[in-house]
């Protein structure tokens, strides 16, 4: 599957010119969760080729007990042969799915948990030099306990975590997963800014 010559970099350099055309772009591989392409492109005047990864995107949930302590899943992670420990996401169904409808789905699939009080933390590009996938972060508070209902593939155990616990575990070098980096990150900002 080839695409038409286009400009894929909207914002122009110092110069006034697009950095990067768009000359070809072939479908080598349609997964479940990502498309790869050969992209051929021009920059500057210059033609090469780049690898690009189509991700049609995802959502995540950083879910705050009542305690005050931050609901985690751990789960099998096959392109790192482990067990890791992260927030609750999940890709989107469809290219035009809302981001918070997204979230609210996964907390419920991974927790059983659901939530009437949610806010926008901040969206994350996980992979920029060759991949485009966007994932949306919020906050869940007041937290109603439910089920949990994930897929036949899934092994999902929760674990109740304070925050500074986490960060330590990320300063060490032991959590690793972005998403879940910045989430922590950024609510940890959010709570320090709330007491100044």
């Amino acid at each position: 599957m080839r695409e038409e010559k286009r400009n894929i970099h909207s914002e122009e350099d110092a110069e006034g010119t697009k950095p990067v055309e768009l000359i070809e772009r072939t479908l080598r591989y349609k997964g479940s969760v990502i498309d790869v392409y050969d992209d051929y492109v021009e920059v500057k005047g210059h033609r090469t080729h780049w690898d690009f990864i189509h991700h049609m995107g995802a959502a995540a949930v950083l879910p705050v007990l009542d305690n005050g302590k931050i609901l985690m899943v751990r789960q099998y992670r096959h392109a790192l042969g482990r067990y890791t420990l992260e927030i609750p996401a999940g890709k989107r169904d469809r290219e035009d799915e809302d981001f918070l409808l997204c979230a609210k789905r996964e907390l419920s699939e991974e927790t059983g948990y659901s939530s009437t009080n949610w806010e926008f933390l901040l969206y994350v590009n996980t992979t920029v030099a060759f991949l485009d996938e966007k994932i949306g972060i919020y906050l869940a508070k007041d937290l109603q306990k439910g089920e949990q209902h994930f897929d036949p593939d899934e092994e999902i155990f929760l674990e109740e975590w304070e925050l500074s616990d986490l960060q330590e575990l990320i300063f060490a070098g032991k959590l690793t997963d972005g998403k879940t980096v910045a989430a922590i990150q950024s609510y940890a900002a959010k709570l320090q800014k709330e007491k100044q």
